[in-house]
């Protein structure tokens, strides 16, 4: 038997065979370094290794089916048919100030009173900066509370005007917040006039009701009511109430339960600038008043007596014959002199009188002191002066003779009182302004709206 040998040449093409299928074989699948499958991709064609006068050659070779979610391209890395879940990091949330600012009225606000009060306040926080400034620029009047919680306005603010809030306010959070607003007063159309009656530094009987005249009848009462003050030295008893004087116009009287204390000291403010009388119009300015009530001096006048008598302090000072109104004897109800508290409201020397249903006008007369708008006088009638003392012949005033005129005159003050009494007919508020004494205590105190 031969010996089948194998020639060199023989021997080089199995190598060559070998080395091209050892690398495919390997190549077709191996585990990746991440656990996954790896293929390998090879070129369909193997160029031919030649060798001697022989050749061989590969024209192809298959690679196995990949299953999964991956494919194998050709001459290609595998490609995914999914997205593979990020790795990044989720970003942090953003997390807003705690303190919140708040404002009272609310920023932005228009046609405010310029008396409104103004308060910003601040939870989960505090202020620590503010600043309200006018249209100039000026730092309005205000204050921080001790705690930092809010800011209060310090003072009335202009007509018409835009005022600005800045400020900051700092969280519990460490974070600060910036306060920034408007607020918008208003421009009336009428600005109401206040009048106070007594002036500064007069001095006036112990009767003298305090009078704050208004040029409009306010609709809301109480408000105005609570921004007229009274401070009195000694302390008494008082109470105010709404009255409606012979000009037509509205006033807020005060008067004590009794007569005024002598040389008690008074104080009166009427705080009602900005405040809002009606539609349109608002208080046009604050006003005050310091006056003093005097010596006590208190005049009775007893028309069944015919005599008119001067107290002060309780003592008689003076005591004249008089006439009174003759009303009650002949049936006249306009010529009775009024029972009631009357208050001396108005002192002079000449005066003209007039009553053409009586047959006189302009009659001169002198000393004369009005206790009452409806024409009642304690004057010098030297045409009674026989009557005086003994009988009533007035059409309704209370005559003297020329000297105890001029005496009585100039013991006067505005505000004494003139107590008449035995007469038919009581004082009222038909007979003019002060009729405030006339008032019972109690129905008084009804006539406030507080």
């Amino acid at each position: 038997m031969r010996q089948r040998s194998t020639t060199p040449t023989r021997r080089r093409r199995l190598l060559t065979v070998l080395a091209v299928l050892v690398p495919l074989v390997a190549g077709c699948t191996s585990q990746a370094s991440n656990g996954g499958t790896a293929v390998a991709t090879v070129n369909s064609t193997v160029a031919p290794t030649t060798s001697g006068s022989g050749s061989s050659s590969i024209n192809s070779v298959s690679v196995p089916p990949i299953s999964g979610s991956e494919t194998a391209t050709s001459g290609s890395s595998p490609i995914p048919t999914s997205t593979p879940p990020s790795t990044s990091p989720s970003p942090t949330p953003i997390v807003p100030p705690v303190a919140a600012v708040a404002a009272s009225p609310v920023f932005g606000a228009a046609e405010l009173s310029p008396s409104q009060p103004i308060k910003i306040s601040v939870t989960k926080g505090r202020i620590t900066a503010f600043k309200l400034t006018n249209p100039e620029g000026k730092v309005v009047k205000g204050a921080v509370s001790a705690d930092g919680l809010s800011w209060s306005l310090g003072e009335v603010l202009g007509f018409g005007r835009v005022y600005t809030a800045a400020g900051t306010a700092l969280g519990t959070d460490g974070k600060s917040v910036a306060i920034t607003g408007t607020f918008t007063t208003v421009e009336p159309a009428d600005r109401i006039r206040t009048i106070i009656t007594p002036g500064d530094g007069e001095v006036v009987g112990v009767a003298a009701p305090v009078i704050v005249r208004f040029g409009q009848k306010p609709v809301d009462r109480a408000l105005i009511e609570k921004s007229v003050k009274i401070t009195t030295t000694p302390e008494v008893e008082g109470s105010w109430a709404w009255i409606e004087h012979d000009d037509g116009f509205w006033g807020l009287d005060y008067r004590p339960k009794k007569y005024w204390p002598a040389n008690t000291k008074v104080h009166v403010e009427a705080n009602v600038y900005g405040l809002k009388f009606g539609d349109g119009a608002f208080g046009g300015g604050d006003v005050t008043s310091d006056f003093t009530i005097g010596r006590n001096q208190v005049v009775y006048a007893d028309a069944t007596s015919f005599h008119l008598v001067v107290k002060r302090s309780g003592e008689t000072v003076a005591d004249y014959p008089a006439s009174y109104g003759s009303g009650d004897d002949i049936g006249d109800p306009n010529r009775v002199t009024r029972s009631g508290i009357h208050v001396v409201n108005e002192l002079l020397k000449v005066h003209k009188m007039s009553n053409p249903k009586y047959g006189y006008v302009n009659i001169t007369e002198y000393w004369d002191v009005r206790i009452s708008d409806n024409g009642e006088f304690i004057h010098q009638n030297q045409g009674t002066v026989g009557a005086q003392g003994t009988i009533n012949v007035s059409h309704g005033c209370i005559n003297l003779s020329a000297k105890n005129a001029k005496a009585y005159f100039e013991s006067a003050l505005y505000g004494d009182p003139v107590e008449v009494t035995g007469t038919s007919v009581q004082l009222g508020p038909a007979d003019g302004d002060l009729f405030d004494w006339t008032v019972p205590w109690s129905e008084w105190l009804s006539l406030s709206a507080l």
